[in-house]
């Protein structure tokens, strides 16, 4: 989740290291996939509070991810186990083994490049969502000052709103009143309940409640910077690798396109796929 900054070059497919990730407690079998094991199931850790991509239907994983993550794992002859994570320690958690992969509507940053290998699988900008005729005049963070908006914590957008109150600051104006939420379906509710002036997110859970709430809500501005969103893994993970040819291989096929109309997220697609 989420979104705003430059993006570092995607580093060349993983080495070939030894060990394969060890998701569930190290418990997992595996496949063979060409020269690597493929870990069956391959666990993803999921963040499950961001619909459409992600989020609890009926006691169950449903969304977009949830979708790719097992036509990804099916590609590779695996099966995909979902292990909800939250957001703010999904990387963590990813690095101490507790599951294979993430994916999570993660933007690739420069920063967390550092510490997990990305396969990019959709593009996506941000979104301001509020009110119904914005009352209150908002069209970009800026417009923001002396203003609240509910946000997701360890997100890009939580970072981009601390980054304008920052400028706003030395511009002597007030600042930005930022709530952050550990889930993003509580951000959202803030501004449903009329808590806050904007709620700040992807673009995916944005249109989603502006569709949910039968036009109540809208976009404000317009759509923040796109950058691609990736299926992260350990640093020299053989996955890596071998989840970034099954992403191309779903494009190729046609399954990811199928895949994101379901989910009305076909703007989404990565470009020239």
């Amino acid at each position: 989740m989420k979104r705003l900054f430059p993006l570092l070059a995607l580093a060349a497919l993983v080495s070939t290291l030894a060990a394969c990730g060890g998701g569930g407690g190290g418990s997992s079998n595996t496949t063979t996939t060409g020269a690597a094991s493929v870990p069956s199931p391959i666990v993803y850790c999921v963040d499950t509070t961001y619909p459409p991509m992600e989020s609890i239907v009926n006691g169950k994983a449903a969304g977009a991810d949830i979708d790719i993550a097992n036509a990804v794992a099916k590609q590779l002859g695996s099966t995909a186990k979902i292990q909800t994570t939250g957001f703010d320690v999904i990387i963590p958690a990813l690095l101490h083994k507790k599951c294979n992969a993430i994916i999570s509507s993660m933007t690739i940053t420069p920063e967390r490049a550092k510490s997990v290998h990305f396969a990019p699988y959709i593009d996506v900008g941000a979104f301001l969502m509020v009110k119904k005729g914005n009352p209150d005049h908002i069209t970009d963070l800026a417009s923001l000052s002396g203003k609240s908006a509910a946000v997701e914590s360890s997100t890009t957008e939580l970072a981009a709103l601390q980054a304008e109150n920052k400028v706003l600051s030395k511009q002597g104006k007030p600042q930005i009143t930022i709530k952050s939420y550990p889930a993003d379906t509580a951000a959202a509710q803030a501004i449903i309940s009329g808590h806050v002036s904007a709620y700040f997110a992807d673009a995916p859970p944005v249109l989603y409640y502006i569709r949910k709430t039968n036009g109540e809500f809208q976009t404000a501005g317009s759509q923040i910077e796109t950058a691609p969103e990736g299926i992260a893994t350990r640093p020299g993970d053989p996955l890596g690798a071998q989840i970034n040819n099954a992403v191309q291989a779903l494009y190729l096929n046609g399954k990811m396109k199928t895949i994101l109309a379901k989910w009305q997220a076909s703007q989404f697609a990565l470009k020239n796929k």
